[in-house]
């Protein structure tokens, strides 16, 4: 039996496990800010507490971007393919 071997570019790796985390951080953020609509939208926050999860939001988005500039992955790079599903995040 011969012993086969594999080639793996570290540096790819490395990229995507970057797009793969910063995917799983842009799902959970895009989870939160459809819950604060909802909670807006229900009444259930004040002003302050409104203003603070806009606040809070934009700047995990500003952020996101930072990290996605600074990693070289394209915000269309976040994202899934689940076959017949369609993708993880939906396309905005």
């Amino acid at each position: 039996m011969t012993a086969s071997r594999v080639d793996l570019d570290s540096e790819q790796m490395g990229r995507d496990l970057v797009a793969l985390v910063l995917t799983v951080v842009e799902l959970l953020r895009q989870l939160m800010e459809r819950q604060a609509l909802r909670r807006i939208d229900q009444g259930d926050l004040t002003d302050g507490q409104i203003d603070e999860i806009g606040t809070t939001l934009m700047l995990l988005d500003q952020r996101m971007t930072e990290l996605c500039e600074q990693h070289g992955v394209r915000p269309e790079d976040l994202n899934l393919d689940l076959g017949p599903l369609g993708t993880l995040l939906p396309r905005v």
